[in-house]
């Protein structure tokens, strides 16, 4: 008998993929969280039956939320992830020897720990003894840390559930309000095809709040239309500006100094959702 995972990406679109075997099923006081082995996709983690990360394509999205930014700022030390339970980011992030401090802040436990049991390639940078973890709301933690951090990643799930506030103009001045004199932070901001509102919302959002935003985007194939966007807003470093001969190499497979200035160029209906 064949057992198939269908993800409604919106009302009028669905993925599948055909499932070996379900790893782990269980529900949290947050959402529902379980663990697929897919023959196509591998391992998965889906959270309230949406695709979070897979072993095949997770590089795609950990790579570019993170070291677009870190590669922006001048001298990136303490750094701060919203969310990203899955532990991808964090891993990308300690590729970094200069930075000295990732706080990660999830609010699920369980993912964390589903992370750990499942998904020891992404949450590899757990143990890394620069990384504390706390298990608690990046909302109210951003609030309550003002000129903390140099950098500040939002890997948020999509805008419903407890992300909803973590697309809020409330919430990015709370972030401009957490980051030091020059920082800097990263969030994903969904697709253009299907999510475009959002896209025009938030970036016009950011640009009131932050004196340099910007949109760049990668492929991510198992997200909805494969395209995905990631927006930056910065008190003072333009991605733009980046000299890339200068950027370290890392062990990475799909960022490059290359693929950091191509990613910021967009197409013309991508343009069009940005504030003139």
């Amino acid at each position: 008998m064949e057992v198939w995972f269908t993800e409604d990406q919106t009302k009028n679109l669905r993925i599948s993929c055909r499932v070996r075997e379900v790893l782990f099923s269980g529900e949290s006081p947050f959402q529902k969280v379980a663990v697929l082995d897919t023959l196509e996709f591998g391992r998965m983690l889906t959270l309230d039956n949406v695709i979070q990360t897979n072993i095949k394509d997770e590089f795609v999205y950990h790579e570019m939320i993170t070291h677009v930014g870190l590669n922006t700022h001048a001298d990136p030390k303490k750094v701060l992830v919203i969310g990203g339970g899955d532990g991808g980011t964090v891993r990308e992030i300690v590729k970094h020897k200069g930075v000295e401090k990732v706080v990660h802040v999830e609010i699920d436990q369980m993912v964390i720990d589903v992370a750990k049991k499942f998904f020891p390639e992404l949450s590899v940078g757990f143990n890394d003894p620069r990384v504390e973890i706390l298990v608690d709301d990046g909302i109210k933690h951003v609030k309550e840390n003002k000129h903390t951090y140099d950098m500040i990643i939002v890997d948020s799930t999509d805008p419903v559930g407890p992300a909803v506030g973590l697309f809020s103009e409330e919430f990015y001045r709370s972030v401009y309000e957490a980051l030091r004199e020059d920082g800097l932070f990263v969030a994903q901001t969904e697709s253009p095809f299907f999510n475009s509102d959002l896209i025009t919302r938030v970036t016009s959002t950011i640009s009131g709040i932050f004196p340099v935003t910007r949109l760049f985007q990668a492929v991510v194939p198992t997200y909805p239309g494969g395209y995905w966007t990631f927006t930056m807003g910065s008190k003072k470093y333009d991605p733009l500006a980046v000299d890339t001969e200068k950027i370290s190499a890392l062990d990475t497979k799909w960022y490059s100094p290359e693929i950091h200035r191509t990613a910021f160029v967009l197409q013309p209906f991508v343009k069009e959702l940005l504030p003139k």
